[in-house]
């Protein structure tokens, strides 16, 4: 009798693009400016991106918008996010004092230096993300914008939201 092996890689299909950012900016001032140039509408969305970790609770905002015309969909994260939990040090023998420690957490641990992610769903062969990266190259407040390889990121299970 054969033994049929099934690999869970054939099933998976990459039909979205990643763009990462470097700004300076709030998320919300960058989501303005990229749709001034890009003529798109982010729009905050309701459901943050939640991240429990032992230190705490945190979440990660985001910005959405559904492209009906082209069946894309858009979000906007940022890369990084805080966890403040205060913790009671005893100073002597009689007396305590509690501390804030504040923890960064990264939705892509291996791209610490990258602001925001912008990740392009439903795209398809037609799609041009270099054309795109162009666009928000001539937004003056964008440092800098690439494409991220999906292939070569260790935490791409963090990108399914």
């Amino acid at each position: 009798m054969a033994i049929h092996k099934i690999q869970i890689d054939d099933f998976i299909s990459i039909d979205y693009q990643l763009v990462a950012i470097h700004s300076s900016l709030e998320d919300y001032r960058l989501a303005y400016f990229i749709n001034q140039k890009l003529a798109i509408s982010f729009e905050k969305s309701k459901n943050d991106i939640g991240i429990q970790i032992p230190e705490g609770k945190s979440h990660f905002t985001r910005f959405v918008f559904d492209d009906e015309k082209h069946e894309l969909y858009w979000n906007l994260v940022p890369n990084k996010t805080t966890v403040v939990t205060r913790q009671t040090k005893a100073t002597s023998l009689f007396e305590e004092t509690e501390m804030d420690i504040t923890t960064n957490i990264f939705l892509l641990p291996e791209l610490k230096k990258v602001d925001y992610i912008l990740k392009i769903e439903n795209t398809d062969d037609f799609f041009n993300p270099e054309g795109l990266i162009d666009e928000l190259l001539t937004i003056k407040q964008i440092t800098t914008a690439y494409k991220i390889e999906q292939n070569t990121l260790k935490s791409k299970n963090n990108l399914i939201f």
